[in-house]
Parts: structure tokens; sequence; C-alpha cells
């Protein structure tokens, strides 16, 4: 399966890494590539998590995120949001609505050092 990322997820994805930076030195690129590598496995595991606000949802292994996905034909994984959920679960809904989700046909490679 193919990942393609649309520019509202890169964009939760530095907010977050800027966050995580200001708590200490090396987190945010932590967090950033530990996404990274959840993102990663929807190439393996791609559509079979619980759908949630009409996407499916998988939950990061290490920090409290969740990806929200669609599948896209059979062998594309659309990821849409990468967001925090400590937030409002009517501020996460209201993120998903869509509007300024532009594509971008990005893998989680193409961000490799």
């Amino acid at each position: 399966m193919k990942i393609r990322l649309l520019s509202s997820a890169l964009d939760d994805l530095s907010e977050g890494r800027l966050f995580y930076e200001k708590q200490g030195e090396g987190l945010g690129e932590y967090f950033f590539d530990s996404l990274f590598s959840d993102i990663d496995s929807l190439t393996l595991y791609g559509g079979i998590h619980p759908k949630f606000f009409g996407y499916h949802r998988m939950l990061s292994k290490r920090f409290p995120y969740a990806i929200y996905y669609k599948l896209e034909e059979e062998s594309v994984v659309v990821v849409w949001r990468v967001l925090d959920l400590r937030r409002d679960p009517k501020k996460i809904r209201q993120s998903l609505k869509p509007g300024r989700n532009q594509s971008l046909h990005l893998t989680p490679r193409d961000f490799a050092a």
C-alpha cells in the first residue's frame, strides 16, 4: 500500500514537533520519528483500525496522538490528520471536517534524514 499525507496532517506533525521540542531538547525529533514510524506501518496495516468520525483511527504507540486516515481505492492510505487526543472530542470532530486538506504526494520515507 502507498501512503499519501495531506497538508493538514503535515501541519499537525509540525505543531506536535514544536510543542515537544519545547518540552525537552531532542524530544521533538523523537516525536516526529515515532509518528512517522506509526504512519509508515500503515503500508502493512492500513484499513484494520476502527472508524471514528468517518475515518480509520490508529493510535500512536508512544505519544497521545491518533492518526486519522481513509482508504482510497484499495492500495492508497490517505492520512488526513494527526491529532492530540488530549483535546476536547468536539474539537477533534471539528478538525476532521473537510476544508483546507490539500494533497501532498509524500511518504514517510521522503522525510528521512
